[in-house]
């Protein structure tokens, strides 16, 4: 098994201490980055563009920033990944998609914006599945991303390029975006720590939408306290964002270290056997993290989400049905690829066809099906109702119960080419990260123990919206007993 993992991994909250206080300068850190993905990423492909002279340009500017004495930020020097489907002003943005791959945004999404104003050098953006349809990141017109643990394996997906830059070392911390479960799976695979905000939690301005009542932006990193950190920067209210939650965010860092004590925490019974393709060893951990709260005070109980069962089937109707609307706007008319034809329409099919790939069209498709006359009703509506009734039984369960645990992924990382002739088998590696996505709940997955294979598997954590506080205090409880 080969393994491409640092020694040793900074935190980001170190960086940005020894990088205000003049201790280290920001364009020395980055130099030390930039010549690990120097020699390792033609294994790994954690990345579509490394940003070498841009990077160097802001931490060069950080740097002078500081010898004026000004506070540069809570991520001084701070070298930041951020996924492929996040737009860069005058940089290119691709979504992994032949049907962007020249096309360089005329602005900044918010999260980029933001990151740069906190003192953040954004070092490239990653490898994803194509338009982040995917659980492997094999699904990227520019190649496959390898896991850092073990160069055989897929890192997850679809933000698989961002986990895998955080796992090998290539940068501290890195920005994915989660539909179904797109940041914690490839977290699990990667073993590094990956969040799924509160739905309106982060800005959606400037991400290329999938599926938009769904989509979500959030943080890898190797602490849970680099991931509060970078969560705070990102996070808040956005006027150009119209699903944007305009009440503020409490500070996620004030009560991180306070413990479990007291809390009441429910195991999702479904997510522990009840649905096929969960592995025992995964089941297993879980237990073990859930015996860990316990032990430092809190009640643990196992709890019945009845409506999780169904969660697989509906998302494939709800996200689909989406991704083929937001779609459409890639024709060759407005930007991106054009294929000529002798026709308007020929053109539109022949750009299409050439543009995007196999699960993309198959998604489209899909969705195309559900929203069509005659099956709205049978499909997608019905789908619409496992939601409701989802988000009704989350409810419930939170009357009575602080925050709720279950696996992240079904299973450890799986070979490269193993799973990718069966779209349904891949399917199932989003079974346990989908309720909070169709809800609208924050999640997120710690890197807990490995499986016999020595990969790394993680725990997920689930909260009630805008209770992403308590989430990182039982997270960081558990990434305390772990260590």
């Amino acid at each position: 098994m080969s393994s491409i993992i640092p020694a040793t991994s900074l935190t980001a909250q170190t960086i940005a201490e020894k990088v205000q206080s003049g201790e280290w300068t920001a364009l020395e850190t980055l130099e030390n980055y930039l010549t690990q993905i120097a020699k390792s990423d033609a294994e790994i492909h954690a990345f579509n563009t490394v940003l070498e002279d841009e990077a160097r340009a802001a931490a060069r500017a950080i740097d002078e920033r500081v010898a004026l004495g000004e506070d540069v930020g809570p991520l001084a020097g701070v070298p930041v990944a951020v996924k492929d489907n996040l737009c860069t002003k005058g940089m290119r943005t691709t979504a992994s998609s032949k049907i962007l791959e020249n096309w360089n945004p005329p602005y900044d999404a918010t999260v980029v914006k933001r990151l740069a104003d906190a003192g953040a050098t954004l070092i490239g953006k990653t490898n994803m599945d194509e338009f982040a349809m995917g659980s492997s990141t094999e699904n990227s017109a520019f190649g496959p991303t390898r896991n850092p643990h073990d160069l055989t394996c897929v890192p997850g997906g679809s933000s698989g390029g961002s986990a895998a830059a955080v796992a090998a070392g290539f940068s501290p911390v890195a920005i994915g975006s989660d539909t179904g479960g797109s940041i914690r799976q490839p977290a699990s695979l990667c073993g590094v720590v990956g969040v799924k905000p509160t739905y309106g939690g982060v800005s959606r301005y400037g991400l290329l939408a999938f599926a938009s009542s769904l989509d979500q932006v959030g943080p890898f990193a190797n602490t849970v306290r680099d991931a509060a950190i970078v969560h705070e920067v990102i996070g808040g209210y956005d006027p150009k964002d119209s699903t944007s939650i305009s009440e503020p965010f409490p500070s996620f860092l004030d009560a991180i270290e306070d413990g479990v004590e007291g809390l009441k925490i429910g195991i999702i019974s479904e997510l522990m056997g009840d649905i096929d393709g969960i592995s025992s060893e995964v089941i297993q951990k879980t237990r073990e993290a859930a015996t860990l709260l316990s032990k430092n005070g809190a009640l643990v109980e196992e709890v019945s989400i009845p409506a999780s069962l169904y969660c697989l089937s509906a998302y494939y109707l709800i996200a689909p049905a989406e991704a083929s609307s937001n779609l459409s706007r890639y024709d060759g008319v407005r930007y991106g690829l054009r294929v000529d034809g002798e026709t308007l329409a020929e053109m539109n099919i022949n750009t299409r066809t050439e543009g995007f790939g196999d699960e993309v069209k198959r998604r489209i498709m899909l969705g195309t099906y559900a929203l069509s006359a005659g099956y709205f009703d049978a499909y997608y509506g019905k789908a619409l109702k496992v939601r409701r009734l989802l988000a009704q039984n989350f409810d419930e369960v939170y009357s009575k119960y602080d925050a709720l645990l279950s696996p992240t992924s079904p299973c450890t990382a799986f070979k490269l080419g193993e799973k990718t002739s069966d779209p349904m088998t891949m399917y199932v590696n989003d079974v346990c990260t989908i309720p909070s996505n169709l809800v609208g709940h924050p999640a997120i997955s710690v890197p807990f123990g490995s499986g016999s294979d020595g990969m790394p598997i993680g725990v997920q954590i689930l909260a009630p919206p805008m209770q992403e506080a308590l989430m990182y205090r039982v997270a960081s409880t558990l990434e305390s007993a772990e260590k």
